[in-house]
């Protein structure tokens, strides 16, 4: 527990001190696995948000979304709690959790039957 907030205060004076500027990290070290990467690694949205902006969203998610117990958490009205979400979600690129299968992935998949001729041309076409 201790740890994890030392490692949560060095996270926040490091977002701090980018102060939301582009941030490329060159080094990973998993020291369970005693494995060090090296190259240019670019950090997800969601770390590139400021502290606030991460306390914010970690709140959010630990609410179920549930904007009036969000109200209640800060203390603020529902379009105060609105407003923010939609500053956030602006940062945020949409990641396609669903991304549409590729030309090869759909005729394989009409080779092993598991959809129709109708069904594969319609798919390609949608490509």
């Amino acid at each position: 527990m201790a740890q994890d907030l030392k490692n949560l205060k060095d996270w926040q004076e490091l977002t701090q001190l980018s102060q939301g500027q582009p941030m490329v990290v060159e080094r990973v070290r998993l020291p369970e696995k005693d494995i060090l990467i090296e190259g240019s690694f670019e950090l997800p949205d969601l770390a590139r948000l400021g502290a606030d902006d991460q306390v914010f969203v970690t709140a959010f998610v630990r609410a179920h979304g549930s904007i009036k117990e969000m109200e209640q958490i800060f203390g603020v009205s529902y379009p105060t709690i609105k407003s923010r979400l939609n500053r956030i979600a602006s940062a945020l690129q949409f990641v396609e959790t669903n991304p549409r299968p590729s030309q090869g992935e759909i005729l394989e998949r009409l080779k092993r039957g598991e959809i129709t001729a109708e069904q594969a041309v319609r798919e390609l076409e949608n490509l």
